[in-house]
């Protein structure tokens, strides 16, 4: 009996711990199970409250009320030339003379770089660069509904667009220049300008004839960044020739190609009257177009062009005004 009753009390014993374990371990499930929930319920929460922020700023907290700051290009600037004409900001007066009617409170910058920077820091700003230069710090509005984009500038549809040219003092003669100029235009050339962003042609056939020398290339900012990648490409097709590429202005590119300062001239715009008069012969190295810009935190999709008129010649100041 007794040896009995010591087995009895060790199976009475064993069961009690293991009815004490199966607890433990249904409260620890209970308790992982709980703070999986309030794990998930906080995660939840968060992506809720991101989702939330994600649409807030893609909405918007835009306050149309806001005067506009207009962001312009400097005198000279041929994107500036071709802007103002294609969107009507230049008049003619009583006289029959061009009149750049830009608002005097538009802030001046001197590069495309310099427009982008000021758009990108300013939600109430707008300005307008190369096509080309284009990127995600800025937002391109559509123009009319049409989008500013290398197939809509080629097909006609977009209407703010204008050329690239290559400015030389009558038909150019220095060896290394014609040589340059014929790869600008050759097939290689021309896909080099599509593949930038840029519109360009199908290209010529082209043979380097190696000539030796060293040439300046000078104007147009807007004209820069695609001539750059063309001197890199040409130096990979003939070694033998030195280019050094100056960045200004259209009106100084043309000015500097006709008294000697630059061998080749840039200009964003076409020529004037007056520079042919002078002896200024223009290549079009491709045709570009002129994005007009917005911050991104910006509501506004779409303007028209007599919009955009409205606003650079100061009769539109408040965001709103466009609604």
């Amino acid at each position: 009996m007794k040896r009995t009753s010591v087995v009895a009390s060790v199976l009475a014993a064993a069961m009690a711990l293991s009815l004490a374990a199966c607890g433990n371990t249904a409260s620890s499930s209970e308790s992982t199970a709980s703070d999986s929930t309030a794990a998930s319920t906080t995660e939840t929460a968060d992506s809720t409250e991101a989702a939330d922020s994600t649409e807030a700023e893609a909405t918007g907290d835009f306050d149309a009320d806001q005067d506009i700051t207009v962001i312009s290009r400097e005198d000279g600037s041929g994107t500036r030339s071709a802007f103002i004409e294609l969107t009507g900001v230049e008049e003619k007066n009583d006289a029959g003379e061009k009149v750049d009617m830009t608002t005097e409170a538009a802030a001046i910058q001197s590069s495309t770089n310099g427009v982008m920077t000021a758009v990108a820091n300013d939600e109430t700003a707008i300005g307008y660069i190369s096509l080309g230069s284009l990127n995600d710090t800025v937002k391109a509005v559509t123009v009319g509904g049409v989008e500013a984009n290398a197939e809509n500038v080629s097909n006609g549809t977009y209407t703010l667009a204008r050329p690239f040219n290559i400015v030389t003092n009558g038909e150019a003669t220095d060896p290394v220049a014609v040589d340059f100029i014929a790869y600008c235009m050759s097939a290689d050339g021309q896909a080099l300008a599509t593949e930038e962003g840029y519109i360009g042609t199908e290209g010529a056939e082209y043979t380097s004839t190696q000539p030796s020398g060293s040439i300046t290339v000078g104007g147009s900012s807007s004209v820069s960044p695609l001539m750059e990648k063309l001197i890199e490409a040409y130096a990979a097709v003939n070694p033998n020739a030195t280019i050094e590429m100056l960045t200004t202005d259209s009106t100084t590119g043309v000015t500097g190609a006709l008294d000697g300062t630059y061998t080749i001239g840039m200009a964003s715009r076409e020529l004037k009257e007056e520079e042919t008069a002078e002896g200024a012969a223009a290549t079009v190295l491709a045709m570009d177009g002129i994005a007009v810009v917005v911050n991104p935190a910006n509501t506004v999709a779409d303007l028209s062009v007599d919009q955009i008129k409205s606003i650079y010649t100061g009769e539109a100041t408040v965001w709103s005004d466009l609604q």
